[in-house]
């Protein structure tokens, strides 16, 4: 497979940059199918968890580059795309329609992860005709989801890493370690393989960095006070014909509540068995396999 890759900044109306990244696989499907703008291929648009992680989602893209365009970009205030202000969910939506605008792309095919479920969920009750089909993986979660969260990772993780946990996210100022090592913690718990977790989680916590807590804190706080649960009706008399919901069976986040949502917005929810929150690490070929399966019937291909 002979792959594409360009690199770009995209600039927002209130003066933010944002760093984005294509990939397109040069194999017989590439490029077929679906845009409306001279033939134009509909692009594939990956969206990333967090709220204030850089993206992280490059192993998913090649899984489907082949058979469209993908997209991925860090999101305002991560990785190459630095901004300071007050975020808001409203401007991370509009950030989204501003860059489909600078690719020219009419319309694109949203997969979202974690956080990035939650973002295309608003994008699409924001532009639902910019949105030719959605993918929500690993999210958004919707009821009283924390309460099993907190108690599947309490059954994952000792009392030792439970109280060191506790110590570091107490801290005011922590360094490069102890960042990592908090990071680490939290994260590892998040694969069904707790011990191939840690490996996973300790690659992650060095990668995806810096974290962005401010972000994380301020969007976090914006979405418990107009959760989706509260649109629910509006979301799916918006989302495009073609939706799903994909997760890990073994996710610390309960399942059932994306089965929840699955039912409210009449959709299909995959789960994947083996897998926790970051399917295509513990299960790449059964994500591989779906995701292809969905990309070709969005666009055609």
């Amino acid at each position: 497979m002979t792959w594409t890759e360009k690199r770009g900044l995209a600039p927002m109306t209130d003066g933010a940059q944002l760093r984005w990244t294509a990939l397109e696989g040069g194999g017989r499907d590439a490029g077929r199918g679906g845009g409306r703008g001279g033939g134009r291929p509909t692009p594939v648009v990956l969206l990333h968890g967090g709220p204030g992680l850089p993206d992280y989602l490059g192993e998913v893209a090649a899984m489907v580059a082949d058979l469209a365009p993908v997209y991925r970009y860090d999101q305002r205030g991560t990785g190459r795309s630095p901004w300071r202000g007050r975020h808001t969910l409203a401007r991370h939506v509009g950030d989204l329609a501003e860059l489909l605008d600078a690719w020219d792309a009419p319309r694109a095919v949203l997969i979202g992860h974690s956080y990035g479920a939650d973002l295309a969920a608003r994008f699409c009750l924001a532009h639902s005709d910019r949105v030719a089909a959605a993918l929500l993986m690993c999210g958004p979660f919707v009821g009283d989801w924390r309460a099993g969260d907190r108690a599947e990772r309490g059954r994952r993780t000792t009392p030792a890493q439970q109280e060191r946990l506790r110590v570091l996210e107490e801290m005011p100022r922590r360094t490069e370690e102890q960042e990592v090592e908090l990071l680490t913690l939290a994260w590892f718990t998040d694969h069904a393989d707790v011990e191939r977790g840690r490996q996973w989680a300790a690659e992650g916590a060095r990668r995806r960095r810096p974290v962005n807590w401010t972000m994380n804190a301020e969007l976090g706080e914006e979405g418990r006070a107009d959760p989706l649960d509260g649109h629910l009706d509006e979301l799916r008399e918006r989302l495009p014909a073609r939706t799903e919901l994909l997760g890990g069976a073994d996710d610390p986040r309960p399942v059932s509540a994306l089965d929840t949502l699955a039912r409210s917005l009449d959709v299909p929810l995959t789960r994947v068995e083996g897998a926790g929150h970051e399917p295509w690490l513990e299960r790449p070929d059964a994500v591989r396999a779906h995701l292809r399966g969905f990309v070709r019937g969005a666009v055609g291909a």
